[in-house]
C-alpha cells in the first residue's frame, strides 16, 4: 500500500502540471489515477478528484492572475452558474451506475477533443472579447456543471473549448479564466457528493499537496507556449486519456483483443488525417495579423 500511495502522490504532480498549463485535465487526469493506482471506488474517486481538483485549481490561477490571463466577470458568473449544475450533478450521480459515469465522461472526452484540434473556423479578423455576455455564460455554466457533477470532471476540458471556441478568448486568457471556473463548480460537486460518499481525507490531502505544486509550475509555462501549439497539446491529451478511459470500461476479452486496439490505431491515424487536412484548408482564408494588415493598408510614411 505504502508503494502505491507514493506512487498516487508523484502522479498527481502531473494533475496540478495540466491544471495550471492547459487549465484542464486535472479530473481526467485524477479520476483514472484514483481509480486504477489508488484503487478507490469510482464513486470515491470521482469525490476525491473533485477535491483535489477545486484546490488545485484555486492556488493555480495564482500566477495566471498575476501575469493579467484572467477574465474575473467571465469566470466568476460562469462559476457560479456552474456551481448550481454541479451540486444537482453530484447529487443526480447517486442514481447513476459507475460504469455509466466512467463512459459518459470518456465520450464526452473525445468529443471536447475533436472541437478543440478543429479550432474555430471563423477567429480571423474579430476582435477580442474583454469579457464575454453574460447570459450565454450562465447558459453555458449550467450545462458544463451538470456534467462536472455526473462525471467528476472540474470541466476544465468543457470549459477551455467553450471560452475559446465559443467566446473567442485567447488560450491562455481562458486556460487562466478556466481555473476559477473549476475551483468553484469543483467544490460544489463535492458538496452533492459528500452527502453520499466518504472519503479518505489523508489520501486526499496528500495528492493535493502534490497537485498544487505541480499547478504553480505548469502557469509559470502556460504563457511561453504558443497558442495554437497548447490548444493541439490539449486536444491530444483529451484523446488519449479519453481512449483509455472507455478502453477500461469494456469487457475482459474485448479490452486483451488485438483486433479492438489495431482498430483504435486507425481510428486516431483517420483523426489526426482529417485534423491536418482541416487545417490545411482554413490557412488560405485566415486574415493576416495585425501587425502585418496595418503595414498593407498604412502606406508611405508622410
Amino acid at each position: 500500500m505504502t508503494g502505491s500511495l507514493a506512487l498516487t502522490v508523484g502522479l498527481a504532480v502531473l494533475i496540478g502540471v495540466s491544471l495550471g498549463l492547459l487549465g484542464g485535465g486535472g479530473s481526467i487526469l485524477a479520476v483514472p489515477l484514483l481509480v486504477y493506482v489508488a484503487d478507490l471506488p469510482a464513486k470515491e474517486a470521482i469525490a476525491t478528484s473533485l477535491l483535489v481538483v477545486g484546490a488545485t485549481s484555486a492556488v493555480g490561477v495564482l500566477p495566471h492572475a498575476r501575469a493579467h490571463r484572467v477574465r474575473w466577470r467571465t469566470g466568476l458568473v460562469f462559476g457560479l452558474a456552474g456551481m448550481t449544475g454541479a451540486y444537482a450533478g453530484g447529487r443526480l450521480a447517486a442514481y447513476v451506475p459507475a460504469a455509466v459515469l466512467l463512459t459518459g465522461f470518456a465520450l464526452m472526452m473525445l468529443a471536447t477533443a475533436v472541437a478543440m484540434l478543429r479550432g474555430r473556423r471563423d477567429a480571423g479578423g474579430r476582435p477580442v472579447p474583454h469579457e464575454l455576455p453574460v447570459p450565454r455564460v450562465i447558459l453555458d455554466g449550467v450545462v458544463v456543471g451538470l456534467v462536472t457533477g455526473l462525471v467528476g470532471a472540474g470541466g476544465g476540458f468543457l470549459v477551455v473549448p467553450a471560452l475559446a471556441l465559443l467566446g473567442g478568448l485567447p488560450m491562455p486568457v481562458a486556460v487562466g479564466t478556466s481555473l476559477v471556473v473549476i475551483a468553484m463548480k469543483s467544490f460544489a460537486g463535492l458538496a452533492g457528493y459528500l452527502s453520499t460518499v466518504s472519503i479518505d481525507w489523508g489520501l486526499a490531502a496528500a495528492v493535493t499537496a502534490a497537485a498544487v505544486v505541480g499547478s504553480l509550475a505548469g502557469g509559470r509555462l502556460a504563457g511561453r507556449v504558443p497558442e495554437a501549439v497548447l490548444r493541439r497539446a490539449f486536444g491530444w491529451f483529451v484523446v488519449v486519456m479519453g481512449v483509455f478511459v472507455l478502453a477500461q470500461q469494456l469487457p475482459d476479452g474485448l479490452r486483451t483483443n488485438p483486433v479492438l486496439w489495431i482498430a483504435l490505431g486507425v481510428a486516431v491515424a483517420a483523426a489526426v488525417t482529417v485534423t491536418a487536412t482541416h487545417g490545411r484548408r482554413a490557412a488560405p482564408v485566415e486574415a493576416p495579423p495585425p501587425a502585418e494588415a496595418e503595414v498593407a493598408h498604412a502606406g508611405p510614411p508622410a
